[in-house]
């Protein structure tokens, strides 16, 4: 599919803006949709951008570091609430758990000791593991989000002596290689953009450092170019089955701790940050490393998301990039999926319990749909069960998601109320159950 023109117009536009307002040497941003790169939209020309051209991911390699993590969880190698000790014994921080790493709420301090990571040669895990101690907790753990690159060094020493293997060789054979993500790097491979500190009064490069951050690799190491974080993008709304289960990626988007508690407008999960923007809320993750910025932002009801980078540090990417998410989806809003008629009726035992059933004056609609009961409670809550047993079914989705449902009958084995976890639906609603 395509974007209309009126829609790439008004991307274009603030493209152009953004990178003549923030003075960005190249700046370069796609639109996906669907789990295809759409529209491309790029100024500045130093260097000219384009879709295959690499740029420096920054944090955004946490969300693959998460990933990592959740696929030894569903594996049952890991809890994600194991205490840190338990894989790191002796850090000194072990009674942190993995799921508080996760999402910023173990209240770590933000970075290893030593010169500053992103500029500095990194250290080998022995070395960050040896500059852990239990001093390095700034806030008492859970009680305030505090965002932790430290935290994923360590996440990255977990991954790496329970496998047996280095951080990267996992990325290449657990994500990188299942998804196809070739020009995805732990180090720059060309074509790739040289990054820069614009000089803030007469407009100057200067070209940063390319740093191999060793141990710290899994919180921002790796490289990648607009067509692959578009990729990657497209996985974390419709995941591949055989890299991490969707359920484990919807997880992976529930609120471990929000990062402004007097708003709500944003938060944290197991890898992923949230940021609600009006009545949607976008999933993904920003990133920086000297002289680049990047952003990663994806509405996964539509399938549709927004990434790119910009070769200065500093540049507002996340900002532009949630704008011009919002711009899309309110011009070109997704449409509904079609109605398809059932190609065959229940069988009569579960004809019968469709139709309206009453409790405390409350309706309860049940229809039947691909072998599944839907309950529409007011015609505005709507849940889905799934069999799991002879007048036992088990909440998929909605407010009774893991609830049970369980069919009442009469001696004549004729339905005569529904129980949803305790809450009994007659027929009529002059019936008291």
């Amino acid at each position: 599919m395509t974007l209309l023109p009126e829609t790439t117009r008004r991307i274009d536009a603030q493209v152009a803006q953004a990178q003549l307002d923030c003075r960005t040497p190249a700046l370069v941003l796609g639109v996906v949709r669907d789990g295809a790169l759409v529209h491309l939209a790029s100024a500045g020309e130093h260097p000219r951008p384009d879709a295959d051209l690499q740029y420096r991911l920054g944090s955004i390699s946490k969300t693959m570091t998460a990933t990592l993590i959740m696929q030894l969880r569903d594996a049952g190698r890991l809890a994600v609430d194991d205490e840190l000790e338990e894989h790191l014994p002796g850090t000194g921080v072990g009674q942190l758990t993995l799921r508080q790493m996760l999402g910023h709420a173990s209240g770590m301090q933000r970075e290893p000791e030593g010169d500053w990571w992103e500029r500095a040669a990194g250290a080998d895990l022995a070395t960050l593991l040896a500059g852990v101690s239990a001093d390095k907790i700034a806030y008492p753990p859970h009680t305030a989000y505090h965002y932790s690159n430290l935290a994923y060094g360590l996440l990255g020493g977990v991954l790496e002596r329970l496998t047996g293997k280095p951080w990267v060789d996992l990325l290449h054979e657990r994500i990188l290689g299942p998804l196809g993500l070739r020009r995805t790097t732990y180090a720059a491979t060309e074509p790739f953009a040289r990054g820069y500190v614009v000089h803030p009064w007469h407009g100057t490069l200067r070209e940063e450092p390319r740093t191999d951050t060793g141990a710290m690799a899994p919180a921002g190491q790796l490289w990648s170019t607009v067509e692959e974080l578009g990729r990657w993008a497209a996985f974390l709304a419709d995941p591949d089955p055989s890299v991490l289960a969707a359920g484990t990626i919807t997880e992976m988007c529930a609120p471990v701790a929000i990062t402004d508690p007097d708003s709500w407008t944003g938060g944290h999960g197991l890898g992923l940050e949230l940021y609600r923007d009006g009545e949607r809320v976008y999933v993904g993750h920003g990133g920086s490393m000297p002289g680049y910025v990047a952003t990663l932002m994806v509405h996964r009801p539509t399938r549709t998301a927004v990434v790119g980078f910009a070769n200065s540090y500093g540049f507002p990417i996340t900002g532009l990039g949630r704008r011009l998410l919002t711009t899309v989806l309110d011009a070109e809003p997704a449409l509904p999926q079609p109605w398809l008629p059932a190609t065959a009726a229940p069988a009569p035992e579960l004809a019968e319990l469709t139709g309206r059933w009453w409790w405390m004056g409350t309706s309860l609609d049940l229809s039947w749909d691909a072998g599944e009961l839907v309950a529409h409670v007011r015609g505005e809550r709507v849940s889905r069960f799934g069999a799991e047993g002879t007048d036992r079914w088990r909440g998929r989705s909605g407010p009774e998601n893991g609830e049970i449902l369980s069919v009442l009958r009469d001696e004549s084995g004729r339905a005569v109320a529904v129980d949803i976890a305790t809450f009994v639906f007659t027929r009529s609603p002059d019936e008291v159950p």
